[in-house]
């Protein structure tokens, strides 16, 4: 039975919303912001639309061994809930943004919490995520249809499952033995049209908080960068093991992604991520990584809402990307110097060009970044005829991030860049080592990337604490 606000009424909403907690309900977002990103959703719904999203379930490597739990990000956008096995239902209602909002997840089992730790709860759902409606995710097929019963169209993105060992599961598996209460069986007489472009729209425009949160996470990776560039490295997996560690001893709680450190001609192949090589002396080792704080509401079933801390932990699931490629020995050579300040300069350029007045798209600062360092490179004695520098620097200037990495995926490049987005610039080269390019750069692997924050007049820089500039990098080590 699902749970209401209005005891005796499980299925009646009261006209007027309850005000929502004005905690963070994640670190540093909201409950507040969370309710406004759901009114924003359902403004862009058609009146009785109704989006419908799913939590991640929880993925197993082998047997009983799980791995870590990542929540999808557009079922966390909405609603900061960070636990699996859940379904999120938005309802549009009357008003532009009016809406109705329900949450199934996970009831309290204290046998199954003892093994797992604590679940939140249906109450909780109601309580501190602000659901009008919560219930247990084992009877969700009981309740489903009734709720979307009368939609004009449904919204989603939920795809079948491969596997269907939980209520959860089974709710969106094409294999479950009882097709009949199948979410597909569900919404065969309703139209269904994708949730994702909406959303994509939402996402691509962060607010102040969420600026703040990713200005937080690429500070603190961007000191672990610096730290790293002040010491001397033999191996490939010790810089890895001290970056992760660094990013946790700076307020995150992990590695944002599969981080790539690469010594050499190692560089040289983009997604690199063995990490497993020496470091010679003589030669570059260039390191993308980045942190992430996952939030965790603290022991919800036994602290009351208004006992909540405001501020748990910072960053909040939010992310920034950086890459730097600096000399092992502390000091750059000739050649290492000029090929590495071809691609600052170019970056420079990029980053400058990241403002809104500009009216440049990711497309457009793309080609720029080419024209940039054909220059260059023609000025080292490259000979840029050809594919050349389609060969050398053979990836996209950036991307959006945020929740993720590649954040938004679908976006559009070739929009002009808005307020509030938030972009990678990380021009590259990498050099075969053959008889095409010149012998001095031969082998070299070089990428320096920062996050950015797009404002009207200027760019914000969100990873300003990695140091990149020459200098800057030779006096970590001193003489």
């Amino acid at each position: 039975m699902l749970e209401s606000k209005r005891p005796g009424r499980p299925y009646t909403v009261s006209p007027v919303r309850p005000k929502p907690f004005l905690i963070d309900l994640t670190p540093g977002i909201s409950a507040l912001e969370y309710a406004q990103r759901r009114s924003n959703l359902a403004s862009k719904l058609p009146k009785n639309g109704v989006a419908i999203l799913a939590a991640s379930e929880l993925k197993y490597r082998s047997g009983p061994v799980f791995y870590e739990f990542h929540q999808d990000s557009d079922f966390f956008y909405l609603t900061g809930f960070n636990e699996p096995e859940a379904v999120a239902i938005i309802g549009k209602s009357a008003g532009e943004g009016d809406h109705v909002f329900h949450l199934f997840v996970r009831a309290k089992d204290p046998k199954v919490e003892q093994w797992e730790g604590s679940r939140s709860g249906t109450q909780a759902a109601l309580d501190v995520f602000n659901a009008d409606e919560s219930g247990d995710i084992k009877n969700i097929e009981n309740s489903l249809s009734r709720i979307i019963g009368d939609a004009s169209e449904v919204f989603t993105d939920a795809s079948p499952s491969a596997t269907a060992t939980s209520p959860f599961s089974r709710l969106f598996s094409n294999r479950t033995p009882s097709k009949s209460n199948a979410l597909s069986k569900i919404l065969e007489p309703v139209t269904v049209k994708p949730l994702r472009s909406i959303l994509n729209d939402l996402r691509n425009i962060k607010s102040d908080a969420e600026i703040a949160n990713m200005r937080k996470a690429g500070q603190a990776s961007g000191r672990a960068f610096t730290e790293a560039m002040r010491q001397a490295w033999t191996t490939e997996k010790d810089l890895n093991a001290f970056l992760e560690y660094t990013f946790k001893r700076n307020g995150c709680d992990a590695s944002a992604y599969v981080p790539v450190v690469a010594g050499g001609k190692n560089a040289s192949q983009i997604h690199y991520v063995r990490n497993d090589d020496v470091l010679l002396e003589n030669d570059l080792v260039l390191a993308d990584a980045g942190g992430v704080s996952y939030s965790l509401i603290p022991s919800l079933s036994k602290t009351p809402p208004q006992y909540l801390p405001k501020d748990i932990k910072e960053y909040g699931n939010y992310i920034t990307d950086i890459t730097r490629t600096w000399p092992i020995s502390g000091h750059f050579t000739p050649p290492q110097k000029d090929l590495y300040n071809a691609i600052l300069t170019t970056q420079r350029k990029c980053i400058s060009l990241c403002r809104a007045s500009a009216s440049n798209s990711l497309d457009r600062i793309h080609q720029i970044a080419e024209e940039t360092l054909k220059d260059s490179l023609n000025g080292l004695g490259f000979d840029m005829s050809g594919n050349a520098l389609e060969t050398i620097f053979p990836h996209h200037l950036g991307h959006y991030i945020g929740l993720d990495v590649h954040d938004t995926p679908g976006q559009s490049r070739q929009a002009p860049l808005r307020a509030g987005q938030c972009v990678t610039v990380e021009p590259g080269l990498y050099i075969p080592d053959t008889d095409r390019w010149p012998a001095a750069f031969r082998g070299m692997g070089i990428r320096i990337e920062d996050s950015i924050c797009v404002q009207e007049d200027h760019p914000l820089v969100l990873t300003t604490e990695a140091v990149k500039e020459v200098e800057d990098i030779e006096a970590l080590r001193g003489s």
